[in-house]
């Protein structure tokens, strides 16, 4: 049943990560400004949405297994905290690329592309610690705490366009300038493409770490006869 639901959700993600594409690229007309680098944005933030959803979620899980020390929710949040990762590396390079083309440089040290790589930095340190803490609740634990100090910086990304006085090169939030308006359907769309492509990589993260937990009782069962 699971490996039939990871291969739908995968599936069903990948058909309509293709479809919208196609609608993108043959019915929506270049933007003005941008041109068809625009059509990268359809990539780039729902991505960086995704990825602050699934650090929420690994927030949450992280917090409980502090309270409960069940290790569901620690399964939880090292599979949130590893898509959500690539999700947040997908929005680096798309946004990389798009800079490119726009400002004639890949990268510039403003207040919303610095903090975006800390974010990044922070959680990809969580997954370089964790496999190095050999005792299960001991590696659960601090994971946890990692993973509450790294989601700081996901506000403070949030808030660095938002800022009053704070010069930076990224655009503005499109939503409160209702940017967004025109083009709602295509962002809406590749943001349920993306989820759905989540939800199977966690299913299959989610399997990988129950085994590995099964493995790792076994071992110790082992150790102690």
């Amino acid at each position: 049943m699971r490996e039939k639901a990871t291969y739908a959700l995968g599936i069903l993600g990948a058909i309509v990560m293709i479809w919208n594409l196609h609608h993108i690229f043959t019915q929506m007309a270049p933007e003005a400004a941008q041109g068809m680098a625009g059509w990268i944005l359809f990539i780039h933030v729902p991505a960086d949405f995704m990825g602050d959803i699934l650090y929420t979620i690994a927030l949450v899980t992280s917090i409980l297994f502090l309270v409960k020390k069940d290790f569901t929710y620690d399964s939880i949040s090292v599979a949130c905290i590893e898509v959500g990762t690539m999700f947040i590396l997908v929005n680096l390079v798309t946004g990389s690329i798009w800079g490119k083309n726009q400002w004639g440089i890949w990268w510039t040290w403003d207040l919303r592309l610095t903090t975006q790589l800390m974010k990044f930095l922070l959680y990809l340190g969580y997954l370089v610690v964790r496999p190095a803490i050999a005792e299960a609740t001991q590696r659960a634990t601090m994971s946890a705490f990692i993973a509450i100090f790294a989601y700081a910086d996901v506000p403070l990304v949030m808030m660095a366009i938002r800022l009053p006085n704070v010069r930076t090169q990224h655009p503005s939030p499109v939503i409160e300038t209702g940017g967004i308006n025109s083009v709602a359907v295509p962002f809406v769309v590749g943001i349920i493409a993306q989820l759905l492509m989540a939800l199977a990589l966690m299913l299959v993260r989610l399997h990988q770490e129950n085994t590995r937990r099964e493995i790792d009782s076994l071992r110790r069962e082992l150790h102690a006869l």
